[in-house]
């Protein structure tokens, strides 16, 4: 079966919230009421344009910029740290669920012997991956505990993709970066790699193709032939 990736691309980086879990719900959620309760609105173009894919902290920095804000680090850390609290809290409450396009795409790529790496900016991936049953597809994971430990920048930089590409020993001209956010399909590009894949699960197709992505698909089974 065709993954429908070029011939020369020998390992997949895949972002988790959102490529393949439907978690971005979540964590877009959680993002709303801990900034409302701020007393600053805040909408899915917000979510979109200032926090998604990117680091914790990186992402209270960019949408109270937007706003005019620019708190104490330790204020950031707060309230980063707040909304990691209450996403925590929702994840318990209504679960992990995995997109089944995804799935189907992950068991294809794993019948085919392409590695596999899931590069995310979040801290609960490995309780994600767990919960959605999806642990035994990753052959590596970068997250955001890696990029803090290991002082990577977050995307749009590509630090966290060339680390997973790293990780599976493979150049990021032969990887291939599949990504929901825009930061993130920005990354893909900006790191060189090989193909980079945009979902589209934002109604944002046109802004994956200009930010980078070769390709956008509404579901990742789209691409098997």
């Amino acid at each position: 079966m065709s993954l429908g990736i070029p011939e020369k691309i020998t390992a997949l980086l895949f972002d988790l919230d959102g490529v393949l879990t439907s978690t971005a719900v979540l964590h877009r959620k959680a993002w709303k009421q801990t900034f409302e309760s701020m007393g600053q609105p805040f909408s899915e173009q917000d979510y979109l344009a200032y926090v998604d894919g990117k680091p914790r902290y990186d992402g209270v920095r960019s949408f109270l910029a937007s706003r005019g804000l620019t708190p104490q680090e330790d204020e950031i850390r707060r309230i980063g740290d707040q909304k990691n609290d209450l996403v925590n809290q929702i994840i318990d409450e209504e679960g992990i669920t995995p997109y089944p396009g995804s799935v189907r795409y992950l068991q294809a790529a794993r019948e085919a012997g392409v590695p596999i790496g899931v590069v995310t900016s979040s801290a609960n991936a490995m309780r994600v991956l767990r919960a959605g049953n999806l642990l035994d597809y990753v052959d590596a994971l970068v997250d955001g505990n890696v990029i803090v430990a290991s002082n990577l920048h977050g995307k749009p930089e590509p630090d966290s993709f060339l680390e997973g590409a790293r990780r599976l020993k493979t150049p990021p001209e032969n990887a291939a970066v599949y990504e929901d956010a825009l930061a993130g399909v920005a990354a893909g590009h900006k790191g060189g790699f090989g193909f980079v894949v945009g979902v589209n699960r934002g109604n944002q197709a046109e802004a994956l193709k200009t930010n980078g992505a070769d390709v956008v698909v509404n579901e990742l089974d789209e691409l098997l032939s």
